[in-house]
């Protein structure tokens, strides 16, 4: 087991290496181009008549995903009791979907994220827990050989460190975070696993290793634990973002970032109820909703973040849910109007491209974490794979549909 001292975060948990030849392209990494549609001249969009053109500077990608957020828990999707101010004005400023819809669990929903496929296929093989197939091609692989830096800080769900589905082997250049729900749902966790190639110090050989197991968080092994799993992964994703910026120390390299909550989820816990604190809800409400309004903070901190740096434009921020909210006996639906319905699947989605997605939108366009893989593949000038279900939504979010 291997010990970290979690307050130098900047290096401990996903730090980029910022030298040369590591931050190359792959060759042919930027001869992807399309002849297929959308049709636009807009930004360097513009594959008329099947001629390639110049790509532009491809966009960073980030998808930030939390687990049982309903579709109504944001003021933007119609909660009253309280706000969500800073998801509020993403939604604002970019696309908000009505008819996103999920598979029944976050692993489901997160395959099917990962490889273009219909949730129900991966249902069908999920009780031979073979979600993710050895020769399958991941989104986080297209992106990688395409010449992006590959992060995923969270949850996992797919395949363990002795499979052949670990996230560093499906495409993940960085890793921080659990690789099974029940350890992700350990939000005072005394560990954490970690992947960053040579970066991390096995205290046994005094030697940089990619991978060592656990790493211990010091914090939450005292009997009162002061750690909150939540802030620590907002936290990895903020230093990550810092680190692996597109400058000219890493050729303009894009990234991908997957950033995945297990929160708010059906176990509801967090350090405190503020500023519910003095509501006459019931505690669990306050709790919730605290929670809530904790993560739309995290999608606060990693746009301050963006715009510390620079990156104000050339992002591509993608914010749902992986899976509808689960039912408790604690928790009032009717408080938070989440449609907790087996029959309906939808939960938020929200997708902010400053200058590229025309603000104020509100879609009812009708898509699945499926269609992702074809759709951050578009935006990176890459291929995807033929034999999958998904659907690019490029033309949706540049306004090239017809209504």
């Amino acid at each position: 087991m291997t010990s970290t001292c979690f307050n130098r975060l900047g290096r401990v948990l996903v730090t980029a290496m910022l030298a040369g030849a590591a931050f190359e392209f792959l060759p042919g990494a930027l001869a992807f181009s399309y002849t297929t549609p959308p049709h636009s001249n807009q930004d360097g969009w513009d594959f008329t008549n099947g001629t390639p053109r110049a790509i532009p500077r491809r966009a960073s990608i980030i998808f930030m995903q939390v687990d049982g957020l309903g579709y109504g828990d944001l003021s933007c999707y119609g909660q009253t009791n309280f706000q969500t101010p800073i998801l509020d004005k993403l939604a604002a400023e970019g696309i908000q979907f009505t008819n996103y819809s999920i598979a029944d669990t976050s692993s489901l929903s997160q395959a099917a994220l990962m490889l273009g496929e219909n949730s129900r296929q991966q249902h069908q093989r999920s009780h031979l827990d073979m979600l993710v197939t050895p020769d399958e091609i991941t989104v986080a692989q297209i992106l990688k050989n395409s010449g992006y830096h590959t992060g995923l800080i969270g949850a996992w769900d797919l395949g363990d460190e002795n499979s052949g589905d670990a996230p560093w082997r499906k495409g993940f250049d960085e890793f921080a975070g659990y690789l099974n729900p029940v350890d992700a749902e350990n939000f005072y966790a005394n560990y954490i696993y970690r992947y960053a190639p040579g970066e991390i110090l096995n205290p046994t050989n005094n030697q940089r290793e990619d991978f060592t197991g656990k790493e211990e968080m010091y914090a939450n092994t005292l009997e009162k634990k002061t750690q909150y799993i939540p802030d620590v992964l907002t936290k990895a994703a903020l230093n990550f973002v810092q680190n692996n910026q597109p400058d000219q120390f890493n050729h303009f390299r894009p990234f991908f970032l997957l950033l995945d909550y297990k929160i708010p989820g059906g176990k509801i816990e967090v350090p405190t109820d503020a500023p519910y604190s003095e509501e006459p809800w019931p505690q669990p409400e306050k709790n919730k909703a605290a929670l809530i309004s904790r993560i739309d903070g995290y999608i606060g901190q990693l746009q301050e973040q963006l715009q510390k740096i620079g990156m104000t434009n050339n992002v591509l921020i993608f914010f749902s849910s992986g899976s509808i909210p689960k039912k408790t006996a604690e928790i009032d639906p009717d408080f938070f109007h989440s449609n907790i319905s087996t029959n309906d699947f939808r939960v938020p989605m929200i997708v902010h491209w400053t200058g590229t997605i025309p603000a104020a939108q509100v879609s009812d366009y009708k898509w699945s974490p499926q269609d992702f893989m074809p759709t951050a593949a578009q935006i990176a000038f890459a291929q995807s794979p033929t034999n999958i279900d998904g659907n690019s939504v490029v033309p949706e979010l540049l306004g090239l549909t017809k209504k």
